[in-house]
């Protein structure tokens, strides 16, 4: 399932940085705008406590974790929208994911310019929010003007919807509201909205770079963004990009958490900021444990079995019996399979059933 977040941000906000420690594929970092030309795409692996529980009572030959792609975007600059910097290929490759890391600039640094001159995050969060808006504005008034005359005319009742949703949209673009900011009431009209992919609808976390002083508080600086995003549909997130270098040096584990204990942190940015991703995509995690492997499934939040056992073969999904499913908490408290259908906690599911996080599930299918 390659569902991807792309990170975004000003040029010199931490953007690489931060993809850097994702990531294994070391993107390339420097003092000046522009470094990153062509997008790097990191394949990162889901941190989930709960294989390692499984695993040692299942005891598997291998532990096999799901992933999310995260696409480290070049920084853009105002004027994007109108070509300035490279903006016309930026704004391509974002149109491209299906979520969005906005990373802002939150701490001071003389030794790191600013491509403005001074430290404000919410200027910055708007400078990039209009040229998104921009963008999004042009494809409306592009669609209005094929579709107006009609709506206002004729008698096509999906073409009137059409007029409105976009009607919708314009006005909020105009007033400088992202697309995500509007909402609709009607299957119709939302599958209208989600159809025109506009930048601004894109599900968005704003992830604050600060130092590492405010790295478990925060700052006056994450207070104007947190502020700033009132009413508007998105996460905030709060990362300290030089710090979770320094953790990405660490060799092992008992390193890197003995580490975060000295600056008193309970988790490290970097494994909150993609578990935070993975939601911000919609996405929830099934799992399979046997002697063979324990092992998490990617799915899209809402999906139904016969749809989840399509995640692992398409032929589980064309020859769906049915899902006997098992609680995680509930093999975890029991300690086996065998144990939990003993206490009767096992479920046997139908096709209409919604799987849940955590799900430990077995297929039943005949091709």
């Amino acid at each position: 399932m390659a569902l991807q977040c792309g990170i975004v941000g000003l040029p010199n906000v931490g953007k690489s940085t931060l993809f850097n420690c994702l990531s294994n594929a070391k993107a390339q970092s420097a003092n000046f705008p522009f470094c990153t030309i062509e997008p790097n795409v990191g394949v990162i692996t889901v941190p989930d406590e709960r294989l390692t529980k499984l695993a040692e009572l299942v005891h598997p030959q291998r532990i096999v974790p799901t992933t999310v792609e995260i696409v480290d975007i070049a920084g853009l600059v105002k004027g994007a929208s109108k070509g300035e910097g490279l903006g016309n290929k930026f704004l391509a490759n974002i149109r491209e994911t299906d979520a969005i890391l906005h990373v802002l600039r939150c701490f001071d640094d003389d030794n790191i310019v600013h491509v403005d001159g001074r430290i404000d995050p919410v200027r910055d969060k708007e400078i990039i929010d209009t040229e998104l808006q921009i963008k999004d504005l042009e494809t409306i008034d592009s669609r209005i003007a094929k579709v107006q005359k009609q709506a206002q005319t004729g008698g096509d009742k999906q073409t009137k919807l059409a007029y409105e949703v976009l009607s919708k949209y314009r006005e909020a673009l105009i007033q400088g509201k992202n697309a995500r900011t509007v909402t609709f009431d009607t299957k119709d009209e939302q599958k209208i909205a989600k159809e025109l992919f506009l930048l601004t609808s894109k599900p968005v976390m704003y992830v604050c770079n600060v130092d590492e002083a405010s790295a478990k508080s925060g700052n006056s600086y994450v207070e104007q963004v947190r502020k700033a995003i009132e009413g508007e549909d998105a996460q905030l997130l709060v990362v300290a990009a030089k710090i979770e270098s320094e953790i990405a040096e660490f060799e092992t584990y008992d390193e890197r958490q003995l580490f975060l204990q000295e600056i008193g942190l309970e988790e490290s940015g970097v494994n909150r900021l993609i578990k935070s991703a993975y939601k911000l995509l919609n996405l929830e995690t099934f799992l399979t444990a046997g002697e063979q492997e324990v092992r998490a499934w990617t799915y899209l939040k809402g999906s139904k079995a016969p749809q989840c056992a399509g995640v692992i073969h398409t032929d589980f999904e064309k020859g769906f019996i049915r899902a006997e499913v098992i609680k995680y908490a509930d093999f975890i408290h029991y300690g086996s399979e065998s144990a939990v259908k003993e206490a009767g906690k096992m479920s046997v599911e139908g096709k209409d059933y919604v799987v849940q996080d955590g799900d430990i599930m077995h297929f039943r299918f005949n091709v």
